[in-house]
């Protein structure tokens, strides 16, 4: 099935709500099921954290399906994410007379440096690895024939479980020094649930069945909605389970094979069905 998001991620939306109206009577006998759908994921979860703002709406939840594509492989997690803008300021001047004004882009080029060698100074996770930065974006200037009084460099940092992305942060803001300003525009914390945890297990060896296949930990290389519902429902066991494509996702072409939805819907109506029986 072609078309822009369908592999990210409105098969998984489709596969859950078919799933959970097909045996609707069974789960209204027991606790039920919560149906979250949300918007403004890609952009920081805003959709999410709107909900867990709101009272009585998310009510409680005791584990977490995550339907982000993942070919129907079970991923026990996610990093976070911290993007941020840092900019620098400088005074204007014509291009022929440089010594007159202070050129921010040099400024920033020297923040580019220093954070090429950051150090986390953490030890990798055993799944996970360790956290990464990257530079992403660098504008600034006015046109080519004047001293630049302005720069901005956008960093893209992937933290792991143990980080806290306020602490990533403040140490970055140290070692850039005074003539940068950070700004985070993209802030959501990693994921990670217990291998060893009896839900999580019981998922697993399901999809071990199902799939055919022997499963090992995974975690997914992009971040999601359970950034924001697994600490607002407690930090309640969480999978990344959805039949989607991951390397699909914001394809020209996109797509999601038809068997996968299939056998996602089938995945978490026998999930819906043992949790409430």
């Amino acid at each position: 099935m072609f078309g822009r998001g369908s592999s990210d991620m409105k098969s998984g939306v489709a596969a859950f709500v078919a799933a959970v109206t097909s045996i609707a009577p069974d789960l209204a006998k027991g606790p039920g099921v919560v149906l979250v759908i949300t918007a403004g994921e890609e952009t920081g979860c805003q959709g999410a954290y709107h909900l867990a703002g709101l009272a009585n709406v998310l009510g409680k939840a005791g584990a977490l399906i995550v339907a982000e594509p993942s070919s129907n492989y079970p991923l026990i997690g996610h990093k976070g994410a911290l993007w941020l803008k840092a900019h620098t300021d400088g005074i204007t001047a014509h291009g022929s007379m440089p010594e007159l004004g202070q050129n921010a882009i040099y400024k920033a080029s020297h923040a580019v440096v220093k954070l090429e060698n950051f150090d986390f100074k953490i030890t990798n996770h055993d799944v996970m690895g360790g956290p990464t930065l990257n530079v992403g974006t660098i504008n600034g200037g006015i046109n080519v024939n004047s001293v630049p009084d302005h720069a901005e460099i956008g960093i893209d940092v992937r933290t792991i479980p143990g980080q806290k992305n306020r602490d990533v942060e403040t140490s970055l803001t140290s070692l850039l020094g005074n003539e940068v300003t950070l700004k985070s525009i993209v802030n959501v914390e990693g994921v990670w649930s217990s291998p060893g945890d009896a839900w999580i297990k019981e998922v697993l060896d399901l999809m071990e069945t199902i799939l055919n296949e022997k499963i090992t930990l995974k975690t997914a290389s992009f971040f999601t909605d359970a950034s924001v519902l697994t600490p607002t429902y407690g930090g309640i066991p969480t999978i990344i389970l959805g039949p989607g494509e991951a390397s699909m996702a914001h394809q020209t072409d996109e797509y999601c094979f038809v068997d996968r939805i299939e056998e996602a819907v089938n995945v978490y109506r026998i999930l819906a069905e043992r949790w409430c029986s």
